[in-house]
C-alpha cells in the first residue's frame, strides 16, 4: 500500500454500512454470509440522516469493530474511514482506496425503497453493482426493483435469508438474546441500551454471556 491506496483486489469489494445501533445478530448473519460470497467484505458503522441513534458513532464503531473481529474471517474488514451519511460519499472513498475494483454496496430489503430519495441516488446506482439481501418480514416488491433499474442500478438478490431482527427493537425492549454474545461486556460496561437498567435482566444476561 502506497499513498493510502490499496491495490486492486482479486474479484469485486462487497461494500456494507449500517448505523449498527447496536449490532445485532441480523448484522451477523449477513456479514457471515457475505464472506461466502465474496472475496472481500468491508463494513463500517456510520451516522444515518434519516435516524435518531442511541449511542455516539464513536461507540457504535467499536461495537461493530468488536463484532468482525469476534466473526474473525480474513475476508472482513472493519473499514471505518469509509463511513459517511451519504453512501454516494462512501462509494467515492471507497474507488479511492480500491481503484479498478468491482464495487458492491450491500443493503438488506427493508431499505429497498428508499434508495430513490437518496443524496445522487443514480450516479450512485451507477458506480456500483448494488446488492440486496433478503431481510425476513421486508419482501421485495417489483416496482422497488423496477424503479432501482430505471436509475441504472444494476441489481443483484443475494442468496441469504437475513432475521427479521432489528436494531430498533433492541433500543425499545433491551434483549440480550438479540445481540451477538461477543458485543455484550462491552455493552455492559459503558451501560449502552438499557441493558442493565433493568433487574429482571441479570439472569437472562448471565445466561447468555455462559452460553456458547
Amino acid at each position: 500500500m502506497s499513498n493510502g491506496v490499496v491495490k486492486a483486489a482479486e474479484g469485486p469489494i462487497a461494500l456494507f454500512g449500517t448505523s449498527a445501533d447496536p449490532p445485532t445478530r441480523g448484522h451477523q448473519a449477513l456479514l457471515e454470509g457475505l464472506v461466502q460470497l465474496y472475496p472481500q467484505v468491508a463494513t463500517w458503522a456510520s451516522d444515518n440522516p434519516q435516524k435518531h441513534h442511541g449511542a455516539p458513532l464513536e461507540q457504535r464503531a467499536t461495537l461493530l469493530g468488536e463484532l468482525v473481529a469476534a466473526i474473525g474471517d480474513p475476508r472482513l474488514s472493519h473499514r471505518q474511514e469509509l463511513s459517511s451519511p451519504w453512501a454516494i460519499t462512501t462509494l467515492e472513498r471507497a474507488a479511492a482506496q480500491w481503484p479498478g475494483s468491482e464495487l458492491v454496496f450491500v443493503v438488506g430489503s427493508d431499505l429497498a425503497a428508499q434508495i430513490p430519495s437518496w443524496k445522487q441516488a443514480e450516479a450512485l446506482l451507477k458506480a456500483c453493482v448494488l446488492a440486496i439481501a433478503p431481510r425476513a418480514g421486508w419482501p421485495l416488491q417489483p416496482k422497488q426493483l423496477e424503479q432501482l433499474t430505471q436509475l441504472g442500478g444494476r441489481v443483484v438478490i443475494l442468496p441469504l435469508q437475513v432475521p427479521a431482527t432489528a436494531s430498533s427493537a433492541v433500543r425499545q425492549t433491551p434483549d440480550p438474546t438479540q445481540l451477538p454474545a461477543a458485543l455484550l461486556p462491552l455493552l455492559l460496561e459503558h451501560n449502552l441500551y438499557g441493558l442493565v437498567g433493568d433487574p429482571s435482566l441479570k439472569h437472562r444476561l448471565k445466561s447468555h454471556l455462559k452460553s456458547p
